[in-house]
């Protein structure tokens, strides 16, 4: 697994401005961590002060990591826009596996990753000098869960 470079930008996909939601936290935590993030959510709300897009195609440039937040009945919609927007990686916490989106973006080389956005940042394994992969499988177990459907 590749880890992101500091200060990169992340793009998260299905970012609340509920501040008890783990998207939220994820844009808190990253920019904690000094990484340039990008909330994305419909209604293009500002997440943790920071201004939202309503959509992948509102991010000008890349990404190196999207970090998703929404089911698959969502996340099935927006294979083109991930592909255009070109991130090194794509990460689905629990609840939003997509196996179907996950092959495809294998297929095209994009590094697919399913665990926990917040136990990686916890764990020092979403970006350089970190510890070994098996922290983050022992963790995702443990991981909140976002089954319930979109944060929105």
């Amino acid at each position: 697994m590749h880890r992101a470079a500091a200060g990169s930008k992340v793009a998260v996909l299905g970012a609340s401005p509920k501040e008890d939601r783990y998207s939220f936290m994820a844009v808190q935590m990253l920019g904690e961590r000094g990484h340039h993030t990008i909330p994305v959510h419909p209604a293009g709300h500002t997440v943790n002060g920071i201004t939202g897009v309503t959509s992948l195609g509102g991010i000008d440039g890349g990404v190196d990591t999207l970090t998703m937040y929404v089911n698959a009945k969502i996340s099935d919609n927006v294979y083109d826009k991930i592909i255009k927007l070109g991130p090194r990686r794509v990460i689905f916490n629990p609840g939003a596996e997509n196996p179907n989106l996950a092959e495809k973006l294998r297929n095209t080389g994009i590094e697919v990753v399913e665990a926990c956005t917040l136990v990686m940042l916890r764990t020092e394994q979403f970006q350089e000098k970190s510890r070994p992969l098996s922290t983050v499988v022992a963790s995702f177990t443990s991981c909140p869960d976002a089954a319930d459907g979109p944060v929105w």
